[in-house]
């Protein structure tokens, strides 16, 4: 059994869709982070950044006690070598999916997270910063097209955890304000990802975990988000 930290948020997606793929025995422990439950000293043992996602897995192979994971990336570099599923054992496969997985880690995620945060949450309008985050995801976005141009997934031909990844910082285009239709090669790529049921049954998760899903923040949920030093 793993216990998963978890909440709806694109880093939070990438482990059900991961485990919702592998059939990996899971159970999720929602974390509010508009509630501040990510401050709690019970989560912040196992991912003392105060971020989720987070896993307990309860069975490691060294056969000692519970494992703990945090940082979505490490995440799922673990649990594909766990499962020996959507990462390529061989040296070459192996190294190009992990550059990817941490071209999205280091680039595609944190551009466009501030992204969103100018666009979506700053209190005030500040069109320097929004558009430095935009185009800078617009590049990210040709990044990835032009990768998609000769093959179905983004490491290759089959499906990885750079794809896992990659898809959910997508999901949210249009708040990112990109057009699909500018990068067709991307949106083919999006619309296969999106068609996989495991990624179908990932996302209904959300309206389970957080029906409020969407919704404007209120001042408590901003000040657990936004307000820490």
């Amino acid at each position: 059994m793993i216990d998963l930290y978890y909440w709806t948020t694109p880093n939070g997606h990438k482990i059900t869709m991961f485990l919702e793929e592998s059939g990996l025995d899971y159970h999720i422990k929602p974390v509010n982070i508009g509630k501040g439950e990510q401050f709690d000293e019970d989560f912040l043992a196992i991912a003392p950044n105060n971020r989720i996602p987070a896993i307990v897995d309860h069975a490691p192979e060294d056969g000692g006690g519970p494992l703990s994971l945090f940082e979505s990336g490490a995440i799922l570099e673990y649990l594909a070598d766990k499962s020996g599923r959507f990462l390529p054992k061989d040296l070459r496969g192996r190294t190009k999916t992990l550059q990817w997985l941490h071209w999205q880690m280091g680039g595609l995620g944190p551009m466009a997270g501030q992204n969103h945060h100018f666009i979506q949450y700053a209190p005030e309008t500040l069109e320097y910063a929004i558009s430095r985050y935009v185009n800078e995801t617009a590049r990210l976005y040709g990044v990835l097209d032009t990768r998609l141009a000769r093959r179905d997934y983004i490491a290759g031909a089959d499906y990885s955890i750079a794809d896992m990844a990659v898809y959910p910082w997508i999901v949210p285009h249009e708040n990112q304000r990109q057009d699909l239709d500018d990068f067709p090669h991307l949106k083919a790529w999006f619309e296969r990802i999106g068609q996989r049921p495991a990624t179908q049954r990932a996302y209904a998760l959300t309206r389970k975990v957080n029906p409020d899903a969407g919704k404007p923040l209120d001042d408590e949920a901003r000040r657990h988000m936004f307000g820490q030093r």
